[in-house]
Parts: structure tokens; C-alpha cells; sequence
């Protein structure tokens, strides 16, 4: 399925995220909000954004999975987070856990920073769109 990155020349270059993407003849999957909650719903690493991140990916990832798609098939995130000075600290470490997940390839992106979450101990919490192939 043809997806296409637009970043206009007349915005700032983006890194870690594209400004839009184009997805043509796809299924849209709209994912719900998640937390870094295991398998028990208990949220793993209290304190730990960066840990919390990588839960929170892999969670994305059964649920992409889930569907038939990829994490490339991702087109939408938006991220949640309760301390914004915490994610920009840990740049380097939750942009590894991107590129783990997600290849070269960034999804149009949005951070938000919350008072809270639905769980007390949540630091992180990510939402979005996929579009993913329907099958022929």
C-alpha cells in the first residue's frame, strides 16, 4: 500500500516525525490509548519514562500486530506524557526505542504533556492511526 511522506518545504524539517502521511487504499485502525501496563494491568517501571516508553510500544505492536499490520503501518501517534522535561532528558534513549520499533520510518507525531494519566503510575501513554493493506 502506497504511503507518502509530506513534509512541506515551507515547515521546519522534521526529526523523529514526519509532518503528514499520505496512506491510500488501507484499512484504518485506530488505536487506543496505551499505557505501559503488562499483561496483569499493573504498570511496569513506576518512575522509569523510558522503560515505560518501551512498554508502551510493545503494546502498540500486539495490537498493530493484532490487525495484520506493522509498526510502519502506523501513520498517527499521539504521546502523552506527565513531565515534559523528563521525556526531552531521555531524547536519546526514547528515540533508540523508536528506531527499534520503528525502523527508519517516523509516523506524523504529536507529545502533549498531561497532568495525569488513567493510571496513577503511568508516565507515558500513546495513541493513534494505522493503515494497513487490506488483503486483495
Amino acid at each position: 500500500m502506497p504511503k507518502t511522506i509530506v513534509n512541506p518545504p515551507e515547515l521546519a524539517k522534521p526529526v523523529g516525525f514526519n509532518h503528514g502521511i499520505l496512506a491510500r487504499g488501507a484499512a484504518v485502525l485506530f488505536l487506543a490509548g496505551q499505557d505501559a501496563s503488562g499483561p496483569d494491568g499493573v504498570i511496569v517501571a513506576p518512575g522509569d519514562i523510558v522503560v515505560q516508553a518501551e512498554r508502551v510500544l510493545a503494546n502498540l505492536r500486539a495490537v498493530v500486530e493484532a490487525a495484520g499490520g506493522t509498526m510502519q503501518d502506523v501513520v498517527k501517534l499521539n504521546v502523552y506524557v506527565t513531565d515534559r522535561a523528563a521525556y526531552k532528558a531521555n531524547l536519546k534513549p526514547l528515540g533508540r526505542l523508536f528506531r527499534d520499533h520503528f525502523g527508519a520510518y517516523y509516523p506524523a507525531m504529536a507529545l502533549f504533556e498531561v497532568s495525569s494519566l488513567f493510571q496513577d503510575a503511568a508516565l507515558i501513554e500513546m495513541e493513534g492511526f494505522a493503515a494497513i493493506e487490506e488483503a486483495a
